[in-house]
């Protein structure tokens, strides 16, 4: 009886004492409540709609009016008796016939290089207003095709000054080349004389 009595006793002790236990893990369990975040709002960029296109129209526009003609004026001209009287000099170059290598009494055979193309030598300005007058004797060959190549200048009155020009009208003549058996050949040692003349006139 004694042992029962016991063993009752010690099993209210150990129910208090577990009662007592889970009072007191119940009085120390605290509950954290996480405050709650606001939403966050994320705002998408709209595209607009395409606005309406305004068709221009082209304006058409019209010519300006043609100017007037200019009235026309007639100038009479001095008579001969009030007219200033000045000398005007023009100056010329004279192409020496006799100096064109084939001497003159020798006649142009169909197949001899003839000339198809002249061009007129410069006058020089300095010698122009001087008044000087000359000469320029040229020796020249003529190739296949007829171009004037191998110019010199074998004399000239007076020395050096319608060299450069003489020379430089040469050598823009053209020549039907010379022909031997219908075949175009290269033709040497021709010469001509250039004459370089003021001719006065009022």
């Amino acid at each position: 009886m004694t042992k029962l009595i016991s063993t009752i006793s010690l099993a209210i002790i150990i129910t208090f004492g577990l009662f007592a236990f889970m009072a007191a893990l119940i009085s120390s369990d605290t509950v954290n409540i996480t405050k709650v975040l606001p939403p966050i709002i994320v705002e998408i960029a709209s595209i607009p709609a395409d606005s309406k296109v305004d068709v221009m129209e082209k304006v058409k526009l019209d010519p300006p009016p043609a100017p007037e003609p200019m009235p026309i004026t007639i100038v009479t001209p001095d008579s001969p008796g009030n007219a200033i009287g000045l000398a005007y000099q023009v100056p010329s170059v004279v192409f020496n016939k006799g100096s064109t290598g084939l001497g003159e009494n020798k006649s142009i055979n169909d197949n001899e290089a003839r000339p198809i193309f002249r061009v007129t030598p410069k006058y020089p300005i300095d010698a122009m207003r001087k008044g000087i007058q000359g000469w320029v004797k040229l020796a020249f060959d003529i190739n296949e095709i007829g171009k004037v190549v191998n110019i010199t200048i074998t004399d000239s009155k007076p020395k050096r000054i319608f060299d450069k020009a003489a020379r430089k009208a040469l050598r823009k003549w053209k020549y039907q080349a010379k022909s031997v058996d219908g075949k175009s050949v290269f033709q040497k040692n021709r010469t001509v004389q250039l004459d370089f003349t003021i001719e006065e006139q009022s």
